[in-house]
């Protein structure tokens, strides 16, 4: 039990205690977020703490008991997760897609925390052409070997961008010339009828909620997609399907 434990451990890429972390850190390793026992307190903690705020990396307090499932472990109240994926910044890539003389396609997600509709949406965008897929660090699907598997491998290929603040990073988006829109069932455009030529940002929000309200007044414009049957509402991974490859359809005519 104790060998099956530690290869579940390396395959979750998960690391233990203060020191392996800050090593990770130095050696330039992708980290999706770090768990801390709510309550340790410690210097080189602290330390730990201001250099993973710095990097935007998210940090959960978790209870006693929540730890108690890496017992076997010296875990020191503290475990990261690393990430598979290497994060880019969206400054990078928008700077790499207009030096190359195309139009920006991006897919924002709102608070897709599921990581089968997260690796399906982002199976389809590499798929379509997407140039980044742009995350909110928290309250979003972990994008580890279970997210990458469900995308067919899809997410070593696209990038994805997290972001601390996914409110500022829609107006840098505007800001930067790309439009934004939203798919709400309060849409009052259809998706079919919409233009979406050039620079174009489709944000998808969560399967219970939709978008937050906060981003939709961020949005240029809200496209519903045509329902005719008895039910009412897409998988969030089918409608981000749908949106993307009408944007795709577009910018092939």
């Amino acid at each position: 039990m104790r060998n099956l434990n530690r290869n579940k451990q390396k395959e979750e890429g998960l690391i233990f205690g203060i020191h392996p972390v800050l090593e990770a850190l130095r050696a330039g390793k992708d980290i999706d977020k770090v768990l801390i026992q709510s309550g340790a307190a410690t210097p080189q903690l602290n330390e730990l703490k201001k250099q993973l705020s710095e990097l935007d990396i998210p940090v959960s307090y978790v209870p006693k008991e929540k730890m108690m499932q890496y017992s076997r472990i010296n875990h020191q109240g503290l475990v990261a997760f690393l990430s598979p994926v290497d994060f880019q910044p969206i400054e990078e890539v928008l700077q790499q897609v207009y030096e190359r003389g195309e139009d920006p396609f991006l897919l924002i997600l709102d608070r897709v925390t599921d990581v089968r509709n997260f690796g399906a949406i982002c199976r389809t965008a590499e798929c379509a052409g997407v140039h980044a897929v742009i995350v909110p660090a928290r309250g979003s699907a972990r994008i580890g070997g279970d997210a990458v598997k469900t995308s067919a491998g899809a997410l070593m290929h696209i990038p994805v961008c997290r972001t601390m603040n996914l409110k500022d990073t829609l107006q840098y988006l505007k800001d930067a010339g790309i439009r934004i829109a939203g798919a709400s069932e309060k849409g009052k455009d259809e998706l079919f009828d919409a233009d979406l030529a050039g620079p174009m940002g489709i944000l998808m929000g969560s399967e219970e909620t939709g978008i937050s309200p906060e981003y939709l007044k961020k949005c240029d414009t809200l496209l519903s997609i045509p329902m005719r049957g008895e039910t009412s509402s897409l998988n969030v991974s089918v409608a981000a399907g749908i949106m993307i490859y009408e944007v795709l359809r577009q910018r092939m005519v």
